[in-house]
């Protein structure tokens, strides 16, 4: 007698779903039946013991923008094929992806207790968000990584369609989720730590028991002395846009900055400014522009002789769930652009 599938379920985003680009980034949930996209070779490789009976689809901004409504329906869709494992992505950098990668496999865990995975690069935004909640398998940045991907995945999904133990992060090739595991050794933790701390003092290989965080260290510039004759600009990641978001930031996990001439304007009124950022309650933000981008204040102390003069353009981004990876290539993009402009300082405000 021939042993039972187990049943999967695969998200994926409008993108690798094969439907299009940013241009179909709208599109509310759906699914499909059968394995797409990079399911394809993701069922290839469960072989005859897993069957991709379902895929469910998304696009990345609807989801962004609408992540209640869109976890509520994927939630909803998956449980009408009753799988055994749900696997989303991969994901790679794709920070608005990797959130609905993240916060799907989340729901589905907790409301349907059905085993979980995704896999995304590790500068994707999700990955601190959701790596305590669900097991993610570590991939390339992009998707030139796909091949190797699907393996890593294929082989996970299959231990959790087959029901069998999932063991440390370095056994299985997941990202270390944060949890404490009691494990009984023939050593003593202070001998264990002598022997690592001999091991570093000789040069010699050694792996700690509890890896800790490393963060880069940015120098502070030095004080400007005379704010009297200097040029000071404005720059934002808290999404202030003209009315419309002409340029399309998106709400999350943004993809780009712009830059608006704000030479002649006084005020930010909200019946030509609003917030595109979708990472806080934006009422505020639509009354009064100017409590995240603070124009009137900078106008003040530009009149008042404060400051020499305020800068005739603006830069924004949205910085909620936004990749390192992008944070500082718009960082360096924005620094350029106002070094070659003779700015002397900037006042960068968040939320």
């Amino acid at each position: 007698m021939a042993q039972k599938k187990y049943r999967v379920v695969h998200y994926l985003n409008q993108f690798f779903a094969q439907i299009g680009g940013e241009e179909k980034a709208n599109i509310p949930p759906l699914i499909k039946e059968g394995a797409v996209g990079p399911g394809i070779p993701l069922q290839q490789a469960l072989g005859e013991e897993g069957e991709i009976v379902a895929t469910m689809i998304c696009g990345d901004n609807y989801f962004a923008e609408n992540i209640e409504a869109a976890v509520e329906k994927v939630v909803e869709s998956v449980s009408r094929y009753k799988p055994d494992v749900f696997v989303a992505g991969p994901a790679f950098t794709a920070g608005r992806y990797g959130i609905a990668c993240g916060a799907s496999c989340s729901a589905v865990s907790k409301k349907l207790g059905i085993p979980v995975v995704t896999a995304m690069y590790e500068e994707n935004p999700a990955l601190d968000l959701y790596r305590k909640e669900v097991y993610v398998i570590p991939t390339a940045d992009s998707v030139r990584g796909m091949k190797e991907a699907i393996p890593k995945m294929s082989g996970f999904v299959r231990k959790l369609g087959l029901g069998q133990e999932i063991g440390l992060p370095q056994e299985e090739g997941y990202f270390p989720r944060g949890i404490r595991v009691n494990q009984f050794v023939g050593r003593t933790g202070a001998e264990r730590a002598v022997d690592m701390l001999l091991s570093k003092l000789r040069g010699e290989p050694f792996q700690t028991e509890y890896p800790m965080p490393t963060f880069e260290l940015v120098p502070a510039s030095p004080a400007i002395r005379d704010l009297r004759s200097t040029t000071i600009a404005l720059v934002t990641s808290g999404g202030i846009v003209p009315l419309g978001n002409p340029d399309r930031i998106e709400a999350a996990s943004a993809s780009k900055f712009a830059e608006y001439n704000i030479a002649g304007v006084d005020d930010l009124t909200p019946d030509a400014y609003q917030t595109c950022h979708g990472g806080y309650d934006p009422t505020y933000a639509n009354d009064d522009p100017d409590r995240v981008l603070p124009l009137d204040a900078m106008r003040a102390l530009e009149k008042d002789g404060t400051i020499g003069k305020l800068y005739d353009v603006y830069y924004v981004t949205v910085g909620n769930a936004t990749s390192v990876a992008n944070s500082q290539k718009f960082g360096k993009a924005i620094a350029e652009k106002l070094k070659a402009a003779d700015v002397d300082g900037v006042i960068l405000t968040s939320t």
